[in-house]
């Protein structure tokens, strides 16, 4: 990554539009499902602006979308989630990042990110379960250990305690919103 950051620079990982969603498919046929994972993502991407977007991922045709959206593009093939947002937010900092907003890709009431990156510490956005992470705000050098998947939201809590860092839990409502169950189409607005 050639390209030189501000201090704070937004992370979306996105995994391939075909392979996203499948917990979907009672309620979804597989082309809805992809055309609706492209259009959240892109709603992600456009909410993170006027700040600097890259896009984790090991997809070419997400990859080739990213370009088209004006994001970076961060490839990391074969790392799984987490060693892909750990890799992406080494590459921001390098850039010249400072702290680094994760915000995933399934958000479809998403609206502007910049404001979880004032906090010098570690600000995490819960699910509205509570249970996952959808937003993550963390010092791009603090060596922050990501741990997805159900009950991230406390595991990544942890984390910040255990490397000294301020904690800030926010309860957005609307990022709260993610797309993972049938049950969650209603009242996204995509």
């Amino acid at each position: 990554m050639t390209e030189w950051l501000g201090p704070v620079a937004v992370l979306v990982p996105v995994k391939a539009f075909g392979d996203a969603k499948v917990r979907l498919a009672p309620a979804l046929p597989a082309d809805e499902r992809s055309r609706l994972a492209r259009a959240m993502a892109t709603h992600v991407v456009e909410a993170a602006r006027p700040l600097p977007v890259a896009v984790v991922c090991d997809d070419p045709t997400v990859a080739d979308w990213a370009r088209q959206s004006g994001a970076l593009v961060v490839w990391e093939p074969g790392r799984g989630l987490n060693g892909a947002v750990e890799a992406g937010v080494e590459r921001l900092a390098a850039a010249g990042a400072e702290r680094v907003i994760v915000a995933h890709a399934d958000l479809p009431l998403a609206g502007p990110l910049g404001w979880a990156g004032r906090f010098s510490g570690v600000t995490l956005v819960p699910d509205r379960r509570d249970d996952g992470t959808n937003v993550a705000c963390v010092p791009a050098a603090s060596g922050f250990t990501f741990s997805y998947g159900p009950g991230s939201f406390q595991r990544h809590g942890a984390e910040a305690r255990r490397l000294g860092l301020g904690l800030r839990v926010v309860r957005e409502p609307l990022l709260g919103h993610d797309v993972d169950v049938p049950a969650d189409l209603t009242g996204a607005l995509c």
